[in-house]
């Protein structure tokens, strides 16, 4: 057992300076209240007290990926500015995908409701935050951001998932999107919809091996889509507990009728 001590105190060590999970999720729930005010009590009195809240929070960043060792041969000064700079546009995607929720949901009231309470947006943007990190090739952090929102929305997206503007996600609990998995434009998702792949063996790791949503779908509550060479063609609806594993056209309908599936390719209007 001595030498278990030994080992056990060894690798303490090593990562004794490292930032716990719930630090690195703080860092990015910190930087969504900067971004998005509505979600936070604090106010400035000026833009220079904007700016510098802006350069501690990217000095943090900084912190996070040195003492986690995520990547030693990184230049993370770089990574940094890099990630920092691309915030307009990050958060100018983020504002689609809020007033996607506000215009598709009868029940929200104002952008301001949505931004704070809905956890689809939470989620959404700790994914955009991580993704612009994933595809840096920043290992670990990530993956992080993107469990924190889970624990805490119920919905598990990866942050190697490409998704486009407007992501709508309606209640949201229990959503899986998957690593390679591709989202268009204006897709809207339901709560318990996964988006996955048919097979998890390790050989697939660097596969397309989740399906690819076209711009435009409308994915109902329970529906399962698998695959990587699944594609859901742009305009179509697929209809509650649906389950697909191959492709369909544009201006599709899916959906179960009479304890069988029922395919209508006639155009329909979303």
């Amino acid at each position: 057992m001595e030498d278990f001590y030994k080992y056990i105190f060894q690798k303490q060590i090593e990562v004794q300076d490292m930032p716990s999970n719930k630090k690195i999720a703080q860092w990015a729930v910190s930087l969504l209240h900067l971004l998005f005010p509505e979600r936070n009590s604090k106010s400035f009195v000026n833009v220079v007290e904007v700016k510098d809240a802006f350069n501690e929070s990217k000095a943090e960043l900084l912190d996070i990926l040195l003492k986690t060792k995520a990547c030693t041969v990184c230049d993370n000064e770089d990574i940094a500015e890099e990630f920092y700079q691309k915030l307009p546009d990050l958060y100018q995607k983020m504002l689609t995908d809020a007033h996607a929720l506000l215009s598709g949901d009868p029940a929200a009231k104002s952008i301001r409701e949505v931004i704070r309470i809905y956890p689809g947006f939470t989620a959404i943007g700790i994914y955009r935050l991580a993704h612009e990190l994933q595809k840096v090739q920043v290992p670990l952090i990530p993956r992080i951001l993107t469990e924190y929102a889970h624990s805490k929305t119920g919905i598990d997206i990866h942050p190697g998932a490409v998704i486009g503007e407007a992501l709508y996600i309606d209640h949201g609990t229990g959503l899986v999107i998957g690593e390679t998995c591709r989202i268009g434009n204006y897709v809207k998702l339901y709560q318990g919809v996964t988006l996955g792949a048919l097979s998890v063996e390790k050989a697939m790791a660097d596969t397309q091996r989740h399906p690819i949503i076209e711009d435009h779908v409308i994915i109902y509550a329970g529906a399962t889509i698998l695959g990587g060479e699944t594609v859901i063609g742009h305009h179509s609806t697929i209809g509650g507990n649906v389950w697909l594993t191959s492709s369909i056209e544009p201006y599709t309908t899916v959906y179960h009728q009479s304890n069988s599936k029922f395919i209508d390719s006639k155009p329909t209007t979303i």
